[in-house]
């Protein structure tokens, strides 16, 4: 099923997630990775020129048509940050008619497809007595400034990416404006992480996962949970978020735990990588 939302809204909530999260990290740390970002447009452009993941060279927030100008201009801002490579992500309203001839041009070329995801807060909240609770010695609490490096490792052991320098992106978030962290623990170890970030009346989901050691205990669920109650408590009006989206044969355990709460497809976000 799907649902009728503004994608502007939608897309430039993430956008703003990803910037801040990328903006508040030590300087050590952004030499270290070769850290970048630029407003280019209505849009946001990241980059990470020592990237390994090759993940967060990014841009996106596009809230109207792109147009050739734009994507070159952007194109220019990795050549001249000396990034690798990139991913735009573009909500399909926001494709212009003449697009393959801009892929043809800047040697675009397509890859994975991504969900974005999006619920009336009163509709999840609806649903939370109808989840299972999770298993024992599982329990979830906001983040206290001196956890915030703890969680950061955890955060990226459950994404299987890189401790060193990695880590240190995301706990300078710990205490910011709009920020609300979450911690999920089996019994006194840290074992996942959830955010929620708040703009006015939109709750946006953000860096969720779990260690591998802890999954299939509910805990993905329970920080799922906590966020829409705060995100309510807040005054927030509708819950966005983003996953992979699942092809043939593939099971994305993140999507159907949305699924679960209430989460609607609002549509299919395609990835297009452009390379040095």
């Amino acid at each position: 099923m799907t649902i009728a939302v503004d994608p502007s809204v939608t897309e430039q909530s993430e956008a703003e997630a990803w910037f801040q999260f990328q903006k508040y990290v030590p300087d050590a740390t952004r030499a270290a990775l070769g850290m970048g970002s630029a407003r280019i447009g209505d849009a946001v452009a990241l980059s990470m020129s020592n990237d390994v993941t090759r993940f967060w060279s990014k841009s996106l927030g596009f809230k109207t048509a792109v147009t050739a100008d734009v994507i070159r201009e952007i194109c220019d801002f990795y050549r001249s940050a000396d990034a690798p490579q990139a991913t735009f992500q573009i909500a399909p309203a926001f494709l212009p008619e003449d697009w393959k001839e801009i892929c043809q041009k800047e040697d675009l070329t397509p890859q994975s497809l991504w969900v974005k995801l999006v619920c009336p807060v009163q509709d999840a909240v609806a649903r939370l007595d109808t989840l299972q609770s999770p298993a024992s010695g599982i329990r979830i609490t906001p983040v206290r400034p001196e956890q915030a490096k703890e969680w950061g490792r955890t955060m990226y052991r459950s994404y299987g990416m890189p401790l060193e320098h990695y880590s240190e992106m995301g706990p300078g978030t710990v205490g910011l404006p709009g920020w609300h962290p979450f911690a999920a623990w089996l019994d006194d170890e840290l074992v996942g992480t959830g955010t929620v970030f708040v703009q006015g009346e939109t709750a946006q989901m953000f860096a969720g996962g779990v260690l591998p050691h802890a999954r299939q205990r509910g805990a993905q669920t329970a920080l799922l949970a906590a966020r829409v109650r705060l995100a309510q408590e807040l005054g927030c009006r509708l819950l966005i978020a983003e996953t992979g989206a699942e092809g043939p044969g593939e099971h994305n355990p993140s999507l159907h735990n949305m699924f679960r709460l209430g989460f609607q497809v609002a549509y299919e976000r395609r990835n297009w990588a452009w390379v040095r």
